[in-house]
């Protein structure tokens, strides 16, 4: 199974909030997700990003992908969780060349 962490929507209209979610990438944004990992409100001042370091940390893992979006919101809270992705990414690249 292909899992993914990316943004899940939530609220109403023109009010909209956000959750990280863990979900199998053949389901559709909305639909149903593994696990949740954290949330997201845009409108709201100061903290308005919570994430679970310690879960993301473990489904990075076990192969899940980070989307864009996703990756930009977490490497604003948890910055050397995508340092160590990123240099597992560069080594790879390394070996492969």
């Amino acid at each position: 199974m292909a899992v993914k962490i990316r943004m899940r929507q939530q609220g109403r209209k023109n009010r909209q909030t956000f959750r990280l979610v863990v979900t199998d990438i053949r389901n559709p944004r909305d639909g149903k997700y593994v696990e949740t990992l954290g949330s997201y409100d845009p409108h709201q001042k100061g903290a308005n990003l919570t994430v679970n370091t310690e879960r993301l940390t473990y489904w990075i893992s076990q192969g899940a992908v980070l989307s864009d979006r996703a990756e930009n919101l977490v490497k604003k809270v948890a910055p050397d969780v995508i340092r160590d992705l990123q240099e597992k990414r560069n080594a790879k690249r390394v070996k492969l060349a």
